[in-house]
């Protein structure tokens, strides 16, 4: 059974290198929907594949991490980057140009390892991702399944080379939720949400 949960978000970037000018010189920006999708055999205690209300914890919190910010390249330019980081408390910076592609790509990653890290509490069984769809317009998106996330042909993306800015870590309920999930360490999902 295949369970989805949408989140949304507003975000400004550049993708360098795509064939429109508009898209590839100018900061921009997009209202975000992002579908994640999970999939077990099994059910929970509660006849469900997954709660919800679960959902609304970590995974929520770090995809909302990219609501109102830029997302920056890597490898754009210096310049440019430091510029953004000094007129922006919120940015993120990622190792691979941040189109819808790309997105799916690293919020798969992102809500994978959060899966991996979590202690499940009521009888959850082989709950894993089945993908992630990243809506960038009304008439466009990605979608990305484990293969695309993992692929090294699309770019090898490692997760300790994801920042995210203070400002954003400061808004967070743990302000330590992401270097938990680059240590793998267990947090368990609460009891009642």
């Amino acid at each position: 059974m295949i369970i989805r949960k949408l989140f949304k978000f507003e975000n400004a970037h550049i993708v360098r290198g795509c064939t429109t000018q508009r898209c590839s010189q100018n900061i921009h920006g997009h209202s975000y929907k992002v579908e994640v999708l999970l999939e077990s055999n099994y059910l929970d205690h509660g006849q469900m594949v997954y709660d919800f209300g679960l959902m609304k914890e970590t995974i929520k919190e770090l995809i909302e991490s990219f609501d109102h910010a830029i997302t920056l390249w890597s490898g754009d330019d210096d310049g440019y980057l430091e510029d953004m980081k000094k007129h922006s408390t919120r940015w993120v910076e990622l190792p691979v140009s941040p189109s819808a592609e790309q997105f799916s790509r690293v919020i798969y990653l992102m809500v994978e390892r959060i899966l991996v890290c979590t202690g499940m509490v009521n009888g959850e069984r082989e709950v894993k991702l089945h993908s992630i769809i990243v809506h960038e317009t009304e008439t466009g998106y990605a979608q990305g399944f484990k293969e695309d996330a993992h692929s090294d042909l699309m770019g090898n993306i490692s997760l300790e080379k994801i920042f995210f800015s203070k400002q954003i870590k400061k808004e967070w309920k743990n302000p330590k939720i992401w270097d938990l999930m680059l240590e793998k360490k267990l947090v368990a999902n609460p009891r009642k949400v």
